[in-house]
């Protein structure tokens, strides 16, 4: 996990700013998942792109092999025979993560009918438990549909995870906790934030799934 944190440094050396706050971000992350919890992450434009990126690499295999449980593994051949079989040569463990951006049913419709700006807020009201994480990108930091999903998670008990740049923006002190990069222009803040959160995904996945 320190490997994978360090080979980031290295190679965006202009991230050593943010290292103590991606470990901090780390070890929110994980200890939500050991706790049963999952993450929601939400973001606008490319940083919608991002957040269902960060969802693809948690809730499947990324650098690493993630073989179902041998108990599940004989649970399924139990019930389903050749089907279970299939089931658990296929199924790859999972750390629960849910996009927000991604709904569009929801999302259209809650905006045309209720209030735009907060589709987000909605589904962080809707699927947010105590100990779940909410992690709010933003390259400006001042997203407005971002910063109310925020408001709604701090009241519901989520931790609370900011990936921005500038200077943060609202959402640098709306967050326990936030990763600034340093860069000004958007596309700039977005090519640092992709290494960043393969970091992430990285080191989690390292710490559950590391045989």
């Amino acid at each position: 996990m320190e490997g994978t944190l360090e080979k980031l440094l290295a190679k965006y050396p202009e991230l050593s700013a943010c290292e103590t706050d991606i470990q901090r971000a780390f070890e929110t992350l994980r200890d939500c998942f050991q706790g049963g919890g999952k993450l929601l992450v939400c973001g606008n434009g490319g940083s919608a792109a991002d957040a269902e990126h960060i969802v693809g690499e948690l809730m499947k295999g990324f650098m690493l092999r993630r073989p179902v449980s041998e108990a599940d593994r004989a649970a399924f051949v139990e019930q389903f025979g050749e089907d279970g079989t299939y089931l658990a040569d296929h199924l790859q463990g999972a750390l629960p993560a849910v996009s927000l951006v991604g709904h569009s049913a929801l999302s259209t419709a809650y905006a045309n009918d209720v209030a735009p700006d907060l589709v987000f807020a909605q589904q962080v009201y809707g699927y947010g438990r105590d100990g779940d994480v909410l992690l709010a990108i933003s390259t400006s930091g001042n997203s407005n549909n971002v910063l109310q999903a925020v408001r709604v998670a701090r009241l519901k008990g989520l931790r609370t995870i900011a990936l921005t740049g500038r200077d943060g923006g609202l959402l640098r002190d709306l967050c326990e906790l936030s990763i600034v990069v340093p860069a000004d222009s958007t596309p700039d803040i977005q090519e640092r934030h992709l290494p960043i959160y393969h970091a992430l995904c990285i080191m989690l996945e390292e710490a559950f799934f590391q045989q």
